[in-house]
């Protein structure tokens, strides 16, 4: 029987869903990177296994495709008939039984540093046996001595100590079961019966499953593609958290429909442009919308709001100043009124937009920043206004 797992759902809730399953002994904050990064995109839904994080602790036995069943269950209850599939370790097991198995559910397949059968067997049954005697803090630290290449558990022993105590937090009988699982689990013969495109990523330094053991997926589904991250141990998504985010939103988007890429970008820009904007300004533009504007509209939506600002390159707060720096130097007065605005609405420190002028006013000429800094005080003493006004409103 399934039970009701834990998720954050974060992202646009129209746009492609993107489910992202973890390892053994963790909870759903390891996709943080990911999550991040996707979020401006896709609907992005990070889940905790039944016995980890905040979901159910059933008691065992737990098989592979009990975990599998219980994703299948969440996706229901989301409504949700096919999403982009990443597992990785025991979530890949669980995602290689769901492609196999539900294969109209996947549109895509991402493997990450797992395997297809976690032989030999003894070895889980023994680690079973410990947790259950000692508990899982027992083992917590050996575990993560495998997440990571030594170099950067010795240059960010925070990082270790961080993701040591997601481990200890796991409860006993889950990581138990989970381990139990692990041992019967087989899924070398499914592996043909994959179809959803795959992409393999695997960790140079990986001690528990190193690149030749995802290289033998690979060769087990039709087309798949392997990359190899260096250095990269059984965590490769945090250790490589740009390059693993970069490869799996190419394979997502190569194999998304253009139409819902379109729609998708046209969402995450609107969140993104209310978020920069303003909620008044943006619905102002809307309401104001013409059949000769809208196409304009549409087309600054998906790329200067939904690509440019999306971009997880620089936060939202440096490409304000820099926005205002640049409409500065060109003179652009009607948008910089816009942005000055905005930004002020939005809580930037006054004395941040002096800096900003006074900067560009060496490299673009002292006109174009004197234009801005009377911009900036009209719209300080508008802005000063407003709250006595809202109160007759």
């Amino acid at each position: 029987m399934s039970v009701a797992l834990n998720f954050q759902q974060t992202g646009n809730p129209d746009a492609p869903a993107v489910v992202l399953l973890g390892s053994l002994g963790s909870d759903l904050s390891m996709w943080q990177p990911q999550i991040h990064a996707l979020s401006n995109r896709y609907r992005v839904i990070a889940v905790d296994h039944r016995g980890h994080g905040k979901s159910p602790v059933p008691a065992g036995p737990y098989s592979i495709a009990d975990l599998a069943g219980d994703v299948i269950a969440l996706l229901d209850s989301l409504e949700l008939e096919s999403v982009h599939l990443v597992g990785l370790s025991l979530g890949g097991a669980v995602s290689q039984w769901i492609a196999a198995h539900h294969p109209t559910r996947v549109e895509t397949l991402t493997l990450m540093c797992t395997s297809s059968q976690f032989a030999p067997t003894q070895p889980w049954i023994d680690r079973a046996q410990a947790v259950r005697a000692d508990g899982v803090a027992s083992i917590a630290a050996a575990v993560v001595g495998r997440w990571f290449t030594p170099e950067l558990a010795e240059n960010d022993p925070e990082l270790v100590a961080r993701h040591v105590a997601m481990v200890e937090a796991t409860p006993d009988e889950g990581y138990a079961a989970c381990c139990e699982a692990l041992s019967m689990w087989d899924g070398r013969a499914d592996l043909a019966r994959i179809v959803a495109p795959t992409l393999l990523v695997a960790g140079e330094q990986d001690p528990s499953t190193p690149p030749a053991t995802l290289s033998a997926i690979a060769d087990g589904i039709a087309d798949a593609v392997l990359h190899v991250v260096d250095p990269g141990a059984h965590l490769a998504n945090v250790e490589q958290a740009g390059r693993v985010t970069k490869l799996l939103a190419t394979h997502i988007a190569s194999h998304t429909s253009a139409l819902a890429q379109r729609s998708a970008a046209v969402s995450a820009g609107m969140t993104v442009r209310r978020q920069v904007l303003g909620d008044a300004h943006v619905d102002r533009s809307i309401a104001g919308a013409t059949e000769f504007t809208a196409p304009f509209q549409d087309f600054i939506t998906r790329t200067a709001w939904g690509d440019i600002w999306s971009r997880p390159g620089l936060d939202h707060h440096t490409r304000r100043l820099l926005t205002l720096a640049i409409l500065t130097a060109v003179g652009n007065e009607h948008e910089l009124d816009m942005h000055i605005r905005a930004a002020l609405r939005a809580g930037i420190d006054p004395d941040e937009l002096v800096e900003v002028f006074l900067h560009t006013a060496v490299y673009a000429g002292v006109p174009n920043s004197n234009l801005a800094f009377a911009l900036g005080k009209q719209a300080l003493a508008d802005l000063s206004a407003e709250p006595e006004e809202n109160e007759t409103t």
